[in-house]
């Protein structure tokens, strides 16, 4: 069962409590650069990401996010650290929430204008806390980057917004490794009723920081924590978006494309079923269709899955058979393999 937790609106995108969880981004463009961060943006949305994160490192980047945020219609937060200058602008520019975290600001009158600004356009900020940017006076008094260290650091950043009458507030405890992470978000979760972001941070390149993040963040979700998540990859922001649709689409959350259900090859298969697989995969990948598609190659469970998808096909050796709804359909050369199969997905109601 999911936790249950305060709803907060970012643009046009709702977060935490009944609203479907979300899957997150960044950029990894020069955000002064306009033309080139619009043009991510929009590749990320055409990878159905819901919400974009842009960097935002100094007063000519925050000077342009009213250009950015004007030529997509994902909402955008701004990436902002240490300066609250920055924070203002970004507000009057128009983004539509913050990544802040407000213990990382001197002064209190500081942290006093962004959430007075933050109020006035209703947005909403998350406190971010990462293993490797707790405070030295936390390391101390909890032995170092624990789980523990991680909860107070961030019910002290809390605190700083909850003072100033502020509650629009999204929580996020990361760290590199899985276990720290899972414990801070468990820990945290029974202490505050605010929406998670959830993910491992620096999971790592493409393959190593999947397999890192599907188990750390399958692992909340199967725990009912977690309202929106990045999958932190080294690598193209678009992998990170199907990484994390996937894992939604695996734990039957959310399904925005076909799932693909294909067997492991052994000796048995008498066709080459790798380019098969892929193609079909990515032809349907786009596809807003949440319906199981079998690709299967054994006489021994092909038919089986095939005839258990809403749309199957079972490889013979120079035939197979294609399965609707349980019922075969029709019959098909190796040739017409992935072709066939694509043209049926497409039309199926």
């Amino acid at each position: 069962m999911r936790r249950q937790t305060r709803k907060l609106k970012l643009g046009n995108l709702y977060i935490g409590g009944d609203a479907p969880i979300s899957v997150q981004s960044m950029t990894i463009t020069d955000t002064r650069d306009i033309p080139a961060t619009v043009d991510q943006i929009k590749k990320l949305q055409e990878a159905k990401c819901d919400i974009v994160r842009v960097a935002v490192p100094d007063m000519d980047a925050a000077k342009c996010l009213e250009q950015i945020q004007k030529q997509v219609t994902l909402p955008l937060i701004a990436d902002i650290h240490f300066d609250y200058r920055l924070a203002l602008e970004a507000i009057r520019q128009g983004i539509v929430g913050l990544r802040l975290n407000p213990g990382n600001i001197p002064d209190a009158w500081k942290i006093q204008e962004v959430v007075k600004a933050a109020k006035e356009k209703g947005v909403p900020i998350r406190v971010g806390v990462n293993a490797g940017s707790i405070s030295k006076e936390k390391l101390l008094e909890y032995g170092g980057p624990t789980p523990q260290a991680m909860v107070a650091s961030a019910k002290e950043h809390i605190r700083i917004l909850e003072d100033l009458d502020f509650f629009d507030i999204k929580v996020s405890l990361k760290a590199s490794d899985i276990t720290r992470t899972v414990e801070a978000y468990r820990k945290l979760a029974k202490e505050v009723e605010y929406p998670f972001h959830i993910g491992i941070s620096e999971a790592g390149t493409y393959f190593s920081g999947t397999v890192k993040s599907s188990i750390g963040v399958g692992m909340l979700l199967a725990e009912g924590l977690g309202d929106t998540l990045r999958i932190s990859l080294a690598g193209d922001p678009l992998e990170e978006v199907k990484v994390g649709l996937e894992i939604l689409k695996s734990l039957k959350i959310r399904q925005t494309s076909p799932e693909i259900i294909a067997c492991p090859l052994c000796g048995r298969c008498e066709v080459d079923l790798i380019p098969v697989v892929q193609e079909i995969e990515e032809s349907l990948s786009t596809m807003d269709k949440p319906i199981n598609v079998a690709v299967m190659g054994c006489v021994v469970n092909g038919p089986g899955e095939a005839r258990e998808a809403d749309l199957g096909i079972a490889c013979g050796k120079g035939v197979g058979l294609i399965f609707k709804k349980g019922e075969i359909i029709r019959k098909v050369s190796e040739k017409e393999f992935a072709k066939a199969l694509i043209e049926e997905a497409k039309n199926l109601k």
